[in-house]
This record gives structure tokens, sequence and C-alpha cells, in this order.
């Protein structure tokens, strides 16, 4: 595996139009802008991408689109994952198709697996595809914590490379820097996690604010792999707010409404997601106008 995933990764949203299709003029815009502000990864049709809403059409053709924008400047992670190992394994085997260089998998939803069942499950993928897989750890989301001890296994697999962890254990996290193969990626999955992770021993952060602010991020996580703390923390509190405020509601209800604001995109959202509360929108307001982006953007 030729793929070495290290830095900052911004989990792509998708913009959708007002008739409800794929925007994808304004997904072009938001990958230019990820470019041009030196994100290190893009990470499109992740949980961020509002995936259990599209087509396969529609995911496919979002995949391509982001291919062709980055031009081979930077990896891109697709986002593959679901509870039907037999379905992801058939997709991962499209997916390798479309130039991208590695897929992202989250833990299976509602089925609930042992972890016994997580591996069978992740191995499975994995010989489906010639690709790198990171996993993707998030039990607030799935109910299945993939353990430790689990991911230490799947690590011992060739092109099973990393992990987005998002369990909001630090203990959880520590157990598996410390479990996992030499060279296997540790990833923050939640922004406001990525200081302590990767002060831990963590490389890198698949995040949500990026979208907003992909400059301000790679520049974090640049100083916490160059273990410049003094000047990360300083820079982390900074974006704390940001970060809180992205996760005020459901991800990615806040994200959409904060590049809304910010003129990159049309506020639309697939049932079931809804917009913001009231409330909940002024404070995104006062986070995103604290960061300088609603003036920027002219708004």
């Amino acid at each position: 595996m030729a793929l070495e995933i290290r830095g900052c990764g911004t989990a792509l949203v998708t913009p959708f139009s007002k008739d409800g299709t794929i925007d994808v003029d304004a997904l072009r815009r938001l990958v230019q802008f990820q470019l041009r502000e030196g994100i290190d990864f893009l990470v499109p049709c992740g949980t961020t991408g509002e995936t259990p809403t599209l087509e396969k059409e529609e995911y496919l053709g979002i995949i391509r689109v982001v291919v062709e924008e980055v031009g081979g400047k930077i990896p891109i992670i697709a986002g593959v994952g679901g509870n039907n190992t037999q379905h992801i394994c058939e997709l991962a085997k499209e997916v390798s198709l479309l130039g991208v260089q590695g897929i992202l998998s989250v833990a299976p939803y509602y089925n609930k697996p042992t972890q016994e069942g997580l591996f069978q499950h992740f191995k499975a993928i994995a010989e489906s595809t010639n690709l790198p897989v990171i996993l993707y750890n998030v039990p607030s989301r799935t109910s299945s914590n993939i353990e430790p001890v689990t991911v230490a296994r799947l690590s011992k697999i060739s092109n099973i490379v990393g992990i987005k962890e998002a369990s909001g254990s630090v203990i959880q996290q520590m157990e598996v820097i410390h479990a996992v193969e030499p060279g296997f990626a540790v990833l923050s999955g939640d922004d406001a996690f990525t200081f302590p992770l990767m002060s831990l021993g963590g490389v890198g952060v698949i995040s949500v604010v990026s979208n907003e602010i992909p400059g301000e991020m790679t520049t974090l996580v640049r100083l916490l792999l160059e273990e410049k703390y003094r000047e990360a923390r300083k820079l982390n509190a900074k974006l704390l707010p940001l970060m809180q405020a992205n996760f005020i509601e459901t991800n990615p209800i806040p994200v959409k409404a904060a590049l809304a604001m910010m003129g990159m995109i049309e506020e639309i959202y697939r049932l079931p997601l809804v917009p913001m509360r009231p409330e909940n929108r002024a404070k995104l307001e006062k986070a995103l106008r604290s960061r300088g982006l609603l003036q920027a953007k002219g708004a």
C-alpha cells in the first residue's frame, strides 16, 4: 500500500440544488476552495455527505466529480460504508475503478454486530478491493464500538491502513494507538479531539469544520505533527468555539448552514435532516463571525 494518510482531510458535504438534485457546480467550487487552502486530502460521500440519502448513481457521480476536480493533486478517500457487508464489498469494487486512493468504511449501524462480526465485516471489505481501507469508529451514531483489540487484529491486514477514531474516549484512543501495528494511521474523527489525539500519537483528522476553515485546520494539524504544542494550543483555543458550533445539532446540519451563510452552497438537506433551530443558528452565526468568515464572504 503506497498511501500514507497524515494531516487534515475534509469530510465533504454534498450540496443540493433547490430541486433536490446534486449541485455539481457548488461541489466543484467546494473542492477548489479546499485545494486553494492547502487541505491534505478529501473524503467525499462520508456521513457528512448525507450518503444514506444518496442513490447509487448520485454517489458514484459525486466521486467522479471530486476525482476530476482534484486532478491527482491530493489523495481522495471515498466513503464506502453501511450495514450490508456484501453490498459494501460490491460497491468497494466499483469505487476502486474511479481513481480514488482509498476508502473509508464506517462500522455497521443498527445490526449491532459482535467484535468478531466487526472483524469479519471489515476483513471481507479489505479482501474485496486492492485499495487501502480506513476504518471509521463512531459509536454515537452506529451503536457499534470497534474495540481496541479488534482494531489491533484488523491492523494486521495489509490493506487496512488506519482508523478514523470518534469513540469520544481518550482512554480508548490511547489504547488503539498503542495496540495497532507500526505505521497504522490513527486519525481523529471529531474536530474537538484533534489536539488531544494527536498529542498522544495520532497523525491527523478527518474534519467537518475544515469545510469552512480548511487552511486553519490544516495549520493546526501541521503544528501538531511538528510537535509545536504551544502554538497549536493557541490556535486550537481560537478554533474550538467554531468546532463546537458545528456539532450543536446533528452533523451535517450545522456545517451546511454555515457554508450557506458563507455563500458557498444552498442550505438544502434531504429528509430526515431539517434546517437548524433558530436559537442554534444564532450561535453558529456568532461563531462564524468570530472567525471573520461572514465578513470575508460579504455576508
